[in-house]
């Protein structure tokens, strides 16, 4: 095991008393409407998404809800709308928030000296970039930060 994989390890360890959020997948059909179906659940930590045995980058986020036909001001407003109402027709409950749009992280790669998504290996140190604009910075210290607002400390 790597560095960065020792550091996921101890963070879902910490984690394991925090409620997860839900991860979703688009569906289409030619049958029925579009709609967003379950694909697990993970901690969200800032710009990055810990699973059982991996870790994902954070995309977009939506909260379901019920179609509702109303007056737009603008398309996009109708747009967020719409992913509401396509999570909701997958399953999920009223308010619960879903991840959608994440992908899968190599951590190996990572360990090994390179980079992937977020994270890379900055002088042998685990890093995270917290903002696409962002520096990077201590992988560590990133989730310590993110574990103590998890947990209500």
């Amino acid at each position: 095991m790597g560095a960065t994989e020792d550091l996921l390890r101890d963070a879902r360890a910490r984690l394991s008393t925090v409620p997860r959020e839900a991860l979703g997948r688009e569906r289409t059909s030619r049958w029925r409407a579009d709609r967003i179906v379950r694909a697990g659940a993970a901690w969200h930590l800032g710009v990055l998404l810990l699973t059982d045995d991996g870790v994902l980058s954070t995309a977009e986020i939506v909260r379901a809800a019920e179609e509702v036909r109303r007056g737009y001001t603008a398309e996009s407003a109708r747009a967020r709308a719409e992913r509401r109402a396509q999570a909701r027709r997958g399953g999920f409950a009223e308010g619960e928030v879903v991840h959608v749009g994440w992908q899968e992280l190599d951590v190996a790669a990572v360990d090994a000296g390179g980079a992937s998504g977020p994270l890379a290996l900055v002088d042998g140190l685990p890093s995270v970039r917290w903002s696409p604009g962002g520096a990077l910075v201590p992988l560590r210290g990133y989730l310590d930060e993110r574990i103590a607002l998890a947990l209500g400390s």
